[in-house]
C-alpha cells in the first residue's frame, strides 16, 4: 500500500519547499528529466501540487514535514513509550482505523500505533470521508484491548477529546474546544475529529480503535469536498511551519495514559475538564438521532457524559448519542 519509491525519493527532496532542478532530480533518483515529470504529476494524486519555473525547476507549493519513528520516539515520555506495543507509519493506506480494526481481529496487541501520510478512504462519523492529502495533518489510531466490555468504556471519545486539548494547549494552540461527542473545534470550525470503534463480548473483553484526525494544514483544493465549515492549525496560529513529529508525539503522550487508565477510572475523571473546553453549551442546536431531529438549547452533559438539551416547554432532556448540529455561532 506504500507509494513508490521514487515518488517518496523524490517528496523527500522537494519537502524542503525549494526549487530542485529537473536535473538534479533525475540524477538523485537515476532517471530521466521526462520520467521525473510524470513522477511529479503523479503527486497530484496524492493531494500535493508543485509549481515549475524555467530556470529554477520543480518545488511543492508548501513545505512537508514528512513523520518519522526516531522523531517521533525523541518527544515520546517514558510512561506513554511503555504503553506502546508497535508504531507504524504507512505512506499510503485506505484508512488508519481500518488497519487496526483488522489488526485486533487477528491477534493485534493492544497499544499498536499507526500514523499514514496519506489515507484512500479515511472515515469520520456516520461513514462520512476524511479528506487525507499527503504529509499534510495528523491521521492516527490506536489499538488497546479492554477486560471489561463496551459499557466499562463509555464516554471514552469524550476523555480522548480532553487529551487533544491538552496536547495542543502543550504547543500554544489555546482557542480550541470540544463539540459533542467527539469533534474539535475553534470558533465554530472543524479542527479534528475522534473515531472510536468497539468490537468483542458484552459484558467480556473488548477492544477498541482510538482514531484521531486533526487539520494542520489543509490545501484548500483538497478542502472543497468538505461540506462544513474547517479550519486548521495554520489557521489558528498564523504559523506557516508546524512541526508534525513533535506534535505527534505529544499526542502520544496525552492520549496513551487517558486510554490506559479509562476503564479503572471512567467519564468521571474527565467530565469537568470536559465541560471547561464545551464550545456548545448555552447555544441553539438541532440534534439528529436517525431520522429525528430535536430543538433545543444546549445545556452541557451530565455526570455520563450524555447530551443535555432544554426544550422549548422548558424540559431538559439528556440523550447518549446522536449527531449535533449548531444554530448559531460558537466559541471557542
Amino acid at each position: 500500500m506504500n507509494i513508490s519509491d521514487k515518488q517518496k525519493k523524490i517528496l523527500t527532496l522537494l519537502a524542503d519547499g525549494e526549487f530542485h532542478s529537473g536535473t538534479e532530480l533525475a540524477i538523485a533518483l537515476g532517471i530521466s528529466r521526462s520520467a521525473v515529470w510524470k513522477q511529479l504529476n503523479g503527486l497530484a494524486e496524492l493531494g500535493l501540487q508543485h509549481s515549475a519555473v524555467s530556470g529554477k525547476g520543480y518545488r511543492l507549493e508548501k513545505s512537508l514535514e514528512l513523520l518519522l519513528a526516531s522523531k517521533i520516539n525523541e518527544v515520546i515520555s517514558d510512561q506513554a513509550g511503555a504503553l506502546i506495543s508497535s508504531l507504524e507509519i504507512h505512506d499510503r493506506i485506505d484508512s488508519t482505523n481500518r488497519y487496526l480494526v483488522e489488526l485486533s481481529q487477528n491477534n493485534g496487541l493492544s497499544g499498536s500505533v499507526c500514523f499514514a501520510e496519506y489515507q484512500t478512504a479515511g472515515k469520520g462519523r456516520r461513514g462520512r470521508q476524511w479528506v487525507s492529502p499527503y504529509g499534510c495533518n495528523i491521521y492516527l489510531s490506536i489499538l488497546w484491548r479492554f477486560q471489561q466490555g463496551p459499557a466499562a468504556i463509555s464516554g471514552l471519545s469524550l476523555a480522548i477529546g480532553v487529551a487533544v486539548i491538552r496536547a495542543l494547549k502543550q504547543h500554544q494552540v489555546n482557542d480550541v474546544g470540544l463539540k459533542w461527542p467527539n469533534d474539535i473545534y475553534n470558533k465554530g470550525k472543524k479542527l479534528g475529529g475522534i473515531l472510536v470503534e468497539v468490537s468483542g463480548e458484552t459484558d467480556g473483553p473488548c477492544s477498541a480503535v482510538i482514531g484521531l484526525g486533526l487539520n494542520l494544514f489543509l490545501p484548500e483544493a483538497e478542502a472543497q469536498s468538505i461540506t462544513q465549515a474547517w479550519t486548521d492549525l495554520t489557521k489558528i496560529t498564523g504559523q506557516n511551519r508546524l512541526f508534525r513529529n513533535k506534535l505527534a508525539g505529544t499526542l502520544l503522550n496525552y492520549l496513551l495514559p487517558v486510554i490506559a487508565e479509562y476503564e479503572s477510572v471512567g467519564i468521571k475523571t474527565y467530565v469537568d475538564e470536559w465541560r471547561d473546553y464545551d464550545c456548545l453549551s448555552g447555544q441553539s442546536a438541532t440534534l439528529f438521532i436517525g431520522q429525528q431531529q430535536i430543538e433545543g438549547i444546549v445545556r452541557g452533559i451530565d455526570d455520563s457524559g450524555m447530551l443535555l438539551i432544554e426544550r422549548p416547554d422548558g424540559r431538559v432532556q439528556t440523550f447518549a448519542s446522536g449527531e449535533i448540529s449548531f444554530n448559531g455561532p460558537a466559541s471557542p
